[in-house]
């Protein structure tokens, strides 16, 4: 290990003779690589954010400036109006400076000021045509005039291959919504989900509200706003993600799948090589910023190629240890024993990368007496979890294991069981799914990690209690993965309608088949048009989705008026998708106010009511991305199952889909089985019948 090189590189002894100095030639080999490679990171990210700050100029397009004005100042043409020779003549004179050296230092600066003030301008131009969101509330197929002439120009602005980070910058602020505003399309929400006495109540709740309290929230909201990137980030981040003292695993983390028909590799270690040098491979680009900025598409069918990154990367909360570390820690199959790999050498940028080949044998049992201390990681609360790593990891052998680990780029898990979807095996897909969001329940590392070495009672009685915390979570979640594929969004498209709002209609009458009721929806969209953007939530509960779900149960219902109703519901879901994407959402908003209320000792009432509701349906759409990586059309088999996570609500759904394809819609359901109200294989058969039921009204 470098650790080990480091602590030997110098070693001195005191001697009747005097002082016996020893050096160590290979640890100074490698402290002087570890320096080169700091120093090339250093000028790789200085050229990147010189790059990423004159967007869309490039160095280049200095070159030319400079190069213009020099050859029509000797043209006897002055394109400064005089400026070149005031700065001749503010510039000291020097044996060294001739008059003509004097001139091409002043034609270099007034060229350099000329191109500042140009890029200066063009981001500003840039900026002022992100702001521009009309776009996206056009009609599918059609595109105005002042679209089309925004597309043109960002055409234009955006014609030199951007970096990652390129548009950051100039992406706009997320505006603060009216107050008003954010209150009508809540109470527009929360309508079809109460009685007319519920209602009136938050109503009433609402415009006290409104008058009293919130104008001052508002005021620092806004203030907020001025003087931060994103009003709305830093908090949710804090109070969402990082206050939470429940246990990560299950309540938090998410999974992904890998290709649903296709294993490039039953050979485990073989995957485990090749999957780690492909993320570093990524990181590499993410490090150097050649990722490209993400894109989004319009209603008008108009793809934008200037959204910029949203939030950037590395502010996201994540279980994963740090990123920019040289190693991987491995865990062993079911039995918890883990040992790190190095797998960039100290070149860094231009290091020498390990082969993705096979790296090490895995135990093949546990070791008698060894503690789960993954268990640790996931099962525990973050009190316990802080008190456990204080009183056990804070000196010693545990406090160098859990140093190591936190300073390893990831976590590597090689299961002893095997997963993957195998036809005409029932249930496949949910152990699948329940083996990648917990595993054993020690075989993952749900947040900062712990490393084997405990050999105190106390520390074994501390992973024990959380080991049987985390089964009893585990074990409570009720899984149904299932695939789709009597039609995909091909067919939807004949409907007139966005695939995600047939789907979450179908959810909306799926939901009402299988307990009789509507509840709270969220959906989450993103704002990744705003500068450091997160997500928004869409509410997809609406008046117009409940009419055409209680129309499918009205037997004196046509089928033009159910059409016409779910044409009705799929425009609604579309607008607050827009408005939400915008900035006009109305979750985050109101989040927002509640810690202004919270930081000046206000009591709000109908705050309260508002962030106490439960979220019983919580649905998430998994983007496509693997489209620019392969063609679907020529390699079907290489579709991707998606991902999913737990339910949010202990007597609520959890439900996650992904459109692949045009003939094929995976879905993850989840929710538990201590719960007397849900279901998930009997709501996953409901989603089934209720997509062919909507599908049905547009044969």
């Amino acid at each position: 290990m470098a650790e080990a090189h480091q602590a030997v590189a110098f070693q001195f002894t005191v001697t009747p003779e005097g002082l016996d100095f020893h050096l160590s030639r290979e640890a100074v080999k490698q402290l002087y690589l570890a320096g080169i490679s700091s120093w090339k990171k250093r000028l790789v990210r200085a050229k990147n954010s010189f790059l990423t700050g004159v967007y869309p100029a490039s160095p280049s397009s200095w070159m030319v400036v400079v190069m213009a004005t020099a050859g029509s100042f000797y043209c006897q043409v002055d394109p400064s109006l005089g400026m070149i020779a005031r700065i001749r003549h503010c510039l000291p004179e020097s044996r060294l400076l001739s008059y003509e050296s004097r001139t091409m230092v002043s034609t270099a600066l007034f060229s350099t000021g000329v191109w500042l003030s140009a890029v200066l301008l063009f981001r500003q131009a840039l900026k002022l045509l992100l702001s521009y969101h009309g776009w996206m509330f056009e009609p599918h197929g059609k595109m105005s005039r002042s679209t089309r002439i925004w597309v043109a120009l960002m055409k234009v602005l955006s014609v030199r291959k951007p970096l990652l980070y390129s548009f950051q910058t100039s992406l706009p602020k997320l505006p603060v919504p009216p107050v008003e505003a954010t209150i009508t399309r809540y109470l527009e929400s929360v309508r079809p989900l109460m009685d007319d006495e519920k209602y009136s109540k938050m109503e009433a709740l609402a415009k006290e509200f409104k008058e009293k309290t919130a104008p001052r929230l508002q005021k620092y909201l806004i203030l907020k706003s001025w003087w931060t990137t994103n009003y709305v980030s830093d908090w949710w981040e804090q109070y969402i993600y990082l206050r939470s003292r429940s246990p990560l695993m299950v309540n938090s983390n998410y999974y992904a799948m890998d290709f649903l028909y296709v294993t490039p590799s039953h050979i485990q270690a073989a995957r485990a090589g090749n999957t780690v040098h492909a993320i570093l491979l990524y990181r590499r680009k993410l490090d150097r910023g050649e990722i490209p900025p993400v894109s989004t598409r319009g209603a008008g069918g108009v793809w934008v190629g200037a959204v910029g990154s949203g939030a950037p990367v590395g502010q996201w909360a994540s279980p994963a240890p740090h990123p920019h570390g040289s190693g991987c820690w491995t865990l062993g199959p079911a039995v918890g024993v883990s040992w790190g790999v190095e797998v960039v050498g100290l070149g860094g940028f231009a290091g020498e990368w390990a082969s993705p080949a096979p790296h090490s044998h895995a135990p093949s049992a546990r070791p008698p007496g060894r503690p789960w201390v993954g268990a640790a990681a996931c099962g525990s609360e973050w009190v316990p979890w802080a008190e456990a790593r204080a009183r056990f990891f804070s000196h010693g052998k545990n406090k160098a294991s859990l140093d190591a680990i936190e300073r390893a780029a990831f976590f590597l898990t090689l299961d002893e069981e095997e997963h993957g979807y195998s036809p005409g095996q029932e249930g496949c897909m949910d152990a699948y799914a329940k083996s990648l969001l917990h595993g054993q329940c020690y075989d993952r590392w749900c947040r900062r990690p712990v490393c084997h070495g405990c050999t105190s009672p106390q520390c074994r009685a501390a992973i024990e209690g959380s080991y049987r915390l985390a089964k009893a979570l585990a074990d409570d979640v009720d899984f149904c993965c299932f695939q789709f594929s009597s039609f995909g969004k091909g067919l939807i498209k004949k409907c007139r309608t966005s695939p995600d709002a047939f789907i979450q209609i179908s959810l909306q009458l799926a939901h009402f088949r299988d307990k009789g009721s509507f509840c709270l929806t969220y959906e989450a969209s993103m704002t990744r048009l705003f500068r450091e953007g997160r997500t928004e939530t869409v509410r997809s509960c609406t008046a117009e989705s409940t009419a055409f779900v209680r129309s499918m149960g009205d037997t004196r219902q046509t089928r033009a008026e159910r059409q016409r109703l779910f044409k009705l519901a799929a425009e609604k879901h579309q607008h607050m998708y827009r408005m939400a994407m915008t900035g006009a959402g109305i979750d985050r908003h109101l989040f927002c106010l509640y810690v202004v209320s919270r930081y000046l000792g206000v009591q709000s009432p109908f705050l309260a009511q508002v962030l106490s509701e439960p979220w019983r349906l919580s649905t998430s759409q998994t983007p496509q991305q693997q489209l620019k990586l392969c063609d679907l059309n020529k390699y079907p088999d290489h579709v991707s199952s998606g991902g999913g996570f737990g339910p949010v609500a202990d007597d609520g759904y959890g439900v996650s889909y992904i459109i692949a394809g045009e003939n094929l819609i995976t879905f993850h359901v989840s929710s538990k089985f201590s719960s007397s109200e849900t279901d998930s294989k009997r709501f996953g058969r409901n989603i089934r019948q209720a997509m062919l039921d909507v599908a049905e009204l547009f044969d």
